[in-house]
């Protein structure tokens, strides 16, 4: 079996060539999937016995994922969220340009973790701000860099929220292909990644973006803005409490779908979410974060899939002839896929299961160490987030400052974002993993 004709290596070309050429991501695992069973000699009834055998190895996470939506759309309703960016941007005006934008970049961050309501609070914070901007003739790619570094930095470095999911992730299918860690110990080193993407964003809010450039006064719709009351009420209190709750939760149980529930329950109880309402809620979840749910149960199949096919270690061994054994190319040619792969699916999360089939194998024979197989496994999944047209780093800020037509998604926000942090973040993890 040649390099060329291994059934995992075509079976990555065939899923990255769907998913760049827009098909469903879940179809796209699937055929690939497919594909990859055919050419290693399995059936397709079997494959797919195989594929849906897989599934259970993502499902903690697909319901971490279902139920933190769901408290991410239960904390909405309450309208706490909203009134925080209201507020916010009242807080704001007359600011500096490049203060503004580190403000902006730190809201987002918590978005992540502390308040998880993920992209929900653009369409409700940047409108009512974007008659501001053009006073101030702030470069909305700027923004735009500001607002992915805060949807996409924590969830790389810090272990709480979207993190813990992340970083779970990675763990989980690290242990799964033969090399132990935890999240702990993906935490204790994925800081650093971080660091490279905050070195993106001070050259993209210092450097790159600071000049002024002119738009349009034309109005934006604020009426999401407008409709959000300036009053504390009891249910904001009660979901404050759940949010509390989910943290202390998330910490002493290290389970971040236990954490979520425990607050949709907390405000369930507490009243700040009627009864009656509790099937909005889930539906809301659903619809936020059950397709990623979903894509991450396919994928675990399709690397399940992978490995009965028995092509991976063969794939290890010619990939490591070709590098010549040389850890600087291999880490630049594991980056580069984890690249590849990231900007067709769209999601970081979703390409973990896929890529570690193949990188811890690698990775061991390469001789590289656990810490540093952690940064190249984060590094290569979080590789494309930023600059994904399908990605909620990018959809989420483009959402918001195309409110009055101005903001071209492609080239004022995927192309800006791909350059300041897919760059600096494939920099440091082919350095950084040559020396821990």
């Amino acid at each position: 079996m040649t390099l060329l004709t291994n059934p995992v290596l075509v079976s990555v070309i065939v899923l990255c060539v769907l998913c760049l050429l827009k098909l469903n991501v879940l179809m796209s695992l699937i055929i690939a999937a497919m594909t990859g069973a055919v050419l290693g000699g399995i059936s397709i009834p079997d494959a797919m016995g195989i594929l849906c055998d897989g599934f259970s190895g993502n499902a903690n996470t697909a319901l971490a994922y279902v139920l933190l939506g769901t408290f991410a759309t239960a904390i909405a309703s309450t309208g706490l969220a909203d009134m925080a960016s209201k507020k916010l941007s009242k807080l704001m005006g007359g600011k500096g340009g490049s203060f503004l934008l580190l403000i902006l970049a730190a809201v987002a961050c918590l978005s992540q973790n502390l308040i998880p309501v993920h992209i929900a609070f653009i369409p409700i914070l940047i409108p009512p701000m974007l008659a501001m901007f053009n006073e101030m003739k702030i470069d909305r790619r700027g923004v735009a860099c500001a607002l992915a570094f805060g949807l996409k930095a924590p969830y790389i470095s810090i272990p709480f929220g979207f993190g813990a999911i992340f970083m779970g992730i990675i763990a989980d299918n690290m242990t799964a292909n033969g090399m132990e860690t935890s999240v702990s110990e993906v935490a204790h080193y994925n800081w650093m990644l971080g660091c490279c993407m905050l070195v993106g964003l001070l050259i993209a809010v210092f450097v790159t973006y600071r000049k002024p450039r002119e738009y349009k006064m034309i109005a934006a719709d604020t009426s999401a803005h407008d409709a959000v009351s300036d009053h504390f009420t009891a249910a904001h209190a009660v979901t404050l409490v759940a949010i509390l709750a989910v943290v202390v939760v998330q910490v002493m149980a290290d389970s971040l779908a236990l954490a979520a529930l425990t607050g949709v329950l907390v405000m369930v109880v507490g009243g700040a979410v009627k009864w009656n309402k509790i099937d909005e809620q889930f539906d809301g979840g659903v619809r936020i974060m059950g397709l990623i749910g979903f894509i991450m149960l396919v994928a675990g199949g399709y690397a399940e899939v992978m490995k009965a096919t028995g092509a991976v270690n063969e794939l290890v061994e010619a990939a490591i002839s070709v590098m010549g054994g040389n850890k600087w190319i291999a880490a630049t040619v594991i980056t580069l896929i984890g690249l590849l792969v990231t900007m067709g699916i769209g999601s970081s999360f979703s390409t973990v299961p896929v890529v570690a089939i193949l990188y811890v194998p690698l990775c061991q024979r390469m001789g590289f160490s656990v810490p540093a197989t952690i940064i190249l496994m984060s590094a290569a999944a979080a590789l494309g987030d930023a600059g994904s047209p399908a990605s909620d780093t990018t959809l989420g800020p483009t959402a918001g400052l195309n409110a009055d037509g101005q903001h071209n998604h492609i080239w004022d926000t995927c192309v800006p974002t791909f350059l300041h942090y897919n760059i600096p973040l494939m920099i440091g993890a082919i350095v950084i993993s040559q020396f821990v």
